[in-house]
């Protein structure tokens, strides 16, 4: 059985923070077509707030999130720091008194940041919102380890689903937030948090696969 340690995997935000920098204008570009335009420019400031405090720090990935996750509810605007600000917060939660983490650990704390953002907001597959990429990649994980597929191997379908999720978007017409105003004009344009949701779900998967260990 694969595991990795919760108390020095904190490091992996720094990377997602990293990628997330890296991504600003492209996303803000994104979401300016039909949206407010500054998604990209609002993650950016939390992720990198939160880099910021956490770098030289031999953080554990359940501080790290709850880092990330308050900082992000309280220090951005738009609609997404409080969306990813409680699923980071719920993923933190649902490993904090953990020292290991395995395949059905990380599931749990999957399930936990998804019903999290469900809580709050009214979006489901097909919406063109993020739910379109974090569903089919929980649910791509969950089908890989039932199917006696390893840790690193469902790692892996997560990511390729989340991507294609994310794609999948392009041909979506939004039906939450400001671009549902849009209607068919939405169309043909990718949805910056699907994009958002999926960078911080393969490199998160990135991270952890590096870290993995037999047990």
């Amino acid at each position: 059985m694969q595991t990795f340690k919760n108390s020095s995997s904190g490091a992996i935000i720094l990377s997602i923070a990293d990628r997330i920098v890296e991504n600003r204008a492209y996303l803000s570009e994104i979401d300016g077509k039909i949206g407010d335009g500054d998604h990209g420019v609002n993650m950016a400031k939390g992720f990198s707030m939160a880099a910021e405090r956490l770098k030289g720090q031999d953080s554990s990935l359940a501080g790290a999130f709850d880092l990330l996750g308050t900082l992000l509810m309280t220090e951005i605007g738009g609609s997404m720091g409080p969306l990813y600000g409680v699923m980071f917060t719920n993923f933190s939660e649902s490993i904090a008194s953990k020292d290991v983490i395995d395949a059905a650990l990380f599931s749990q704390m999957l399930h936990a940041g998804l019903e999290a953002i469900q809580s709050i907001g009214s979006a489901k597959v097909g919406d063109k919102t993020l739910i379109d990429a974090f569903v089919p990649a929980v649910e791509a994980f969950d089908s890989a380890t039932a199917n006696g597929k390893s840790f690193v191997e469902a790692l892996s379908a997560l990511s390729d689903a989340a991507e294609k999720g994310r794609d999948s978007t392009i041909n979506l017409i939004a039906k939450i937030g400001r671009a549902s105003r849009l209607g068919d004009r939405s169309l043909g344009v990718l949805d910056a948090g699907a994009t958002s949701c999926t960078i911080i779900l393969t490199t998160l998967s990135i991270g952890i696969a590096n870290r993995l260990q037999a047990a």
